[in-house]
């Protein structure tokens, strides 16, 4: 084999000839099934558009590939564009993945558990036969070149030929143009090699803005309760990948909370997330920046909720079980649950149980001595490994889907996995407020809010981390859960049948975390919003 591949040769046109065939058709396989559903050919009109389409996605590949087939430079870097083209070629096409910057953001900071559970049998073979196998025929391939002067011309004059029937074809279907590209802004997403070389310059331009000097919200924010007789102690419990419709408090056929459907909780109908992945989402959520004007970057070097907490006074806790807190907690006390003293009761050498979350927080709250707010970074619903997110005695809904291959499970079964992940979270939760009530002088609180929600094979979408402008439903709607004790019912002067009936109409999102929970924790800070407060309409007081 090897003294065969040793005699391959291909003369350097031919082979860019053949690389633009195989990058434009065999590495976008998404990109044209995204097409064929989105292109109507009812006239002759768009059949000239739609062949048109063809040169002008075939175009930029044969450009970009007569500029980088050189001697000593061509085999590395086609080499590279290869195994990252067939990568992403799998996941776009097996996950209805979309890339983008926030994408890119997520693959940098993604663990080497979180990476571990994309890997797949399938989706090795699929990179192995389209990126690694072409890979190893090139490095055995001769590539001839002509001379430089002839070489050059032949190039030039290719090149100015493709343009010219480019700009022709596409002439000829302008309006067609205009409107598909309109009407369809996220395509580019999916043009592969492209879609993720730009949106990684893009991701690294972010990073070298970087050094910029951190930006104190308000250093002289303060506690003022409306009455100081109780400690103020609040729960939050930061979700990863629930989505809303598959909670039965809010609606759905099964039961997937048997423990909150028993508690005094309130859950909000309609409540969207900031963004459809963790990178985004959390700091998001923390910040004081609206969704709209919100930048991960920025985000890094500007105070959040927890620092106006602490500054105010309060004890911070932040117990992480989902792979790191995308820098909100990096100021304040955090304890990564896998490696912990009780890592050996719930915890595997990848990943924790969310039950690891609540060990010992009995024993925290005992020694409570000051207002503190208490974080729990959940791993949830993490996918595509559902499975692996809860013990076996909530394994309820069955048959579910026991791989990373979710795409090769039916639709009951990959639904009844994400199932049995809600009902351990409806544990979770329902837990962590029976332990609140333990401690009835406290002015105590909890909330749960997801980070994002995920696809489950809807319209062959998977998983999360779609554009925000086009991600379904699935992917931003999320659950958001209440509990006070009437302590804090009282002490704060809600009037928790009022939430309830809010909660039931009103739209909530990501957007009001920060404003409601500085009201909650009785913090009087300048950078306080009283419109974004959840709580305001239903205080039978106002905050001082």
């Amino acid at each position: 084999m090897t003294k065969l591949l040793s005699k391959l040769a291909i003369d350097s046109r031919i082979l860019i000839i053949i690389l633009t065939l195989y990058f434009g058709f065999v590495l976008n396989l998404s990109f044209w099934r995204f097409v064929s559903g989105h292109i109507e050919i009812g006239s002759f009109q768009m059949v000239i558009f739609a062949f048109s389409l063809i040169f002008f996605i075939l175009t930029p590949f044969y450009l970009l590939l007569s500029i980088v087939t050189l001697p000593f430079l061509a085999k590395p870097l086609i080499t590279l564009f290869l195994l990252i083209s067939s990568a992403a070629n799998y996941y776009m096409y097996e996950f209805g993945v979309f890339i983008d910057t926030d994408m890119i953001t997520n693959i940098f900071e993604t663990t080497k558990r979180e990476a571990f559970d994309l890997i797949t049998v399938w989706g090795f073979l699929w990179v192995f036969v389209t990126g690694v196998v072409p890979s190893v025929i090139l490095a055995f391939t001769t590539i001839r070149y002509a001379s430089v002067k002839r070489e050059l011309k032949i190039r030039i004059l290719s090149a100015a030929a493709s343009l010219l029937i480019l700009l022709t074809t596409a002439a000829a279907s302008y309006k067609e143009y205009t409107s598909f590209g309109r009407n369809n802004r996220e395509v580019r997403k999916l043009l592969n090699t492209i879609n993720y070389t730009y949106s990684t310059v893009r991701y690294f331009q972010r990073r070298a803005l970087t050094n910029r000097e951190f930006v104190r919200l308000d250093p002289d924010a303060k506690v003022a309760p409306f009455k100081e007789s109780h400690k103020t102690v609040v729960v939050l419990i930061v979700g990863e990948t629930a989505r809303a419709d598959n909670f039965y408090i809010n609606g759905y056929e099964k039961n997937t909370n048997p423990n909150l459907a028993k508690q005094d909780i309130i859950s909000f109908k309609n409540v969207l997330s900031c963004g459809t992945a963790t990178a985004i989402s959390v700091p998001c959520m923390f910040s004081n920046a609206d969704r709209e004007y919100f930048d991960v970057t920025s985000a890094k070097y500007t105070e959040n909720l927890l620092d106006i907490a602490k500054n105010a006074g309060y004890d911070i806790f932040w117990r992480d079980n989902d792979d790191g807190c995308k820098g909100v907690c990096d100021r304040v006390p955090t304890e990564n649950m896998l490696g912990s003293k009780n890592s050996d009761k719930f915890c595997d050498k990848e990943s924790c149980f969310d039950e690891v979350l609540i060990e010992g927080l009995e024993g925290y709250l005992s020694n409570i001595t000051k207002d503190t707010l208490i974080i729990l970074h959940a791993m949830g619903s993490h996918g595509p490994t559902y499975y692996k997110r809860y013990p076996d005695e909530f394994k309820v809904f069955k048959p579910t889907c026991d791989t990373a291959q979710i795409q090769n499970c039916s639709k009951e079964e990959i639904v009844n996995t994400y199932d049995n992940t809600i009902l351990y979270t409806d544990y979770i939760i329902s837990k962590t407020i029976d332990t609140l009530r333990k401690f009835p002088d406290f002015e105590s609180g909890l909330m749960y809010i997801s980070d994002h929600g995920e696809s489950l094979g809807e319209n062959n979408v998977y998983l999360h981390g779609m554009p925000y402008v086009i991600a379904p439903k699935e992917q931003t709607k999320v659950p958001m859960i209440l509990w006070m004790s009437e302590n804090m019912q009282k002490q704060d002067y809600i009037d928790y049948s009022c939430m309830q009936e809010a909660a039931k109409t009103d739209a909530y999102s990501h957007d009001n975390i920060f404003h409601s929970f500085l009201g909650l924790l009785e913090i009087e800070t300048k950078v306080y919003k009283k419109e974004y407060d959840i709580f305001k309409k239903c205080r039978t007081k106002e905050l001082p």
